[in-house]
């Protein structure tokens, strides 16, 4: 851990004027790229369109993680600030697929932010909490109001709010995020399966791995030690490893999957040796470097 802290430091960029921040988005214009019934087959040309319209704001949490991650707070703080003071994406959403890159894009920035909020000025902190805390109220709106089914969305939508939970102190947050995290484990089947994201054809296993990785993190967040979330992350990694137990339950043959983001956070809250090395993950979305705690763990 030490030398990787070193690796990022050294990395860190010269002290070098900020580039100036884009202009805010209010709207978000974002497209579903599915073309099958079980949101598991992708259109490209719909795929495509949907990363050019949401390029900027995707844009904007990369600069912002790279910062927050680099050693260059002052940066990523004058990033958040503006965006803050022009109140980007509280304006029109296009689609259901505007509302989740939304709440993407507000966990990512709030655990990016976890890294850098002790050198934040009074002002900086005022402006970008306020701003994250209009964007949690407005994510935990759209999902209370939303009808049928949770799956992995309504888990990130957890994770987000959880994470301004934990970056302004709320408790109102993180109760929201602990309802959230509750009612996944309720979902969960006895061997820890997610009923939904099996529901996802070829890309069941894919939406397993992709549903319990802000579940971990909620866990991690809220210091929570829960048998049925072992059970899950059992499941999961146990299926990345072997997907032949997926493809028997789906009918389908699986798309392989790596399961470290889900493990790295859970063996580290858990006490647990880290997974095997390979490729560092780096998640914007996630709050930059995985294999860096985050502020907002509650470690072992």
């Amino acid at each position: 851990m030490k030398s990787l802290l070193i690796a990022l430091a050294l990395a860190a960029p010269a002290s070098h004027a900020c580039d100036a921040p884009p202009p805010a988005r209010s709207d978000i214009d974002a497209n579903s790229y599915y073309s099958d019934q079980h949101h598991s087959v992708i259109d490209p040309v719909l795929r495509a369109r949907n990363i050019a319209n949401t390029k900027p704001i995707e844009d904007f949490l990369s600069q912002v993680a790279r910062d927050a991650n680099q050693g260059d707070a002052a940066c990523a703080l004058t990033w958040l600030n503006s965006w803050a003071g022009q109140q980007a994406m509280l304006g029109k959403m296009s689609s259901e697929q505007a509302y989740y890159v939304r709440k993407w894009t507000l966990g990512g920035l709030a655990l990016n932010y976890a890294r850098i909020r002790q050198q934040a000025t009074p002002a900086q902190r005022a402006a970008i909490e306020s701003w994250f805390k209009a964007l949690a109220d407005a994510a935990m709106a759209h999902a209370d109001a939303k009808k049928g089914g949770r799956n992995n969305h309504y888990y990130w939508e957890g994770l987000a709010v959880t994470a301004v939970g934990g970056v302004t102190g709320d408790a109102r947050y993180l109760d929201w995020g602990r309802k959230v995290f509750e009612h996944a484990m309720g979902q969960m089947a006895a061997d820890g399966a997610l009923p939904a994201e099996m529901e996802r054809a070829g890309k069941a296993l894919h939406y397993q791995v992709y549903a319990a990785t802000p579940l971990v993190m909620i866990a991690s967040i809220l210091d929570l030690h829960d048998a049925r979330l072992d059970t899950l992350v059992a499941f999961t990694v146990a299926s990345s490893a072997d997907p032949s137990g997926i493809a028997r339950r789906t009918g389908v043959e699986q798309e392989p999957v790596g399961s470290r983001e889900v493990t790295i956070v859970y063996n580290r809250h858990e006490g647990k040796p880290p997974p095997p090395a390979g490729k560092a993950l780096w998640q914007p979305r996630l709050g930059g470097a995985l294999e860096v705690p985050n502020p907002l763990e509650h470690l072992q």
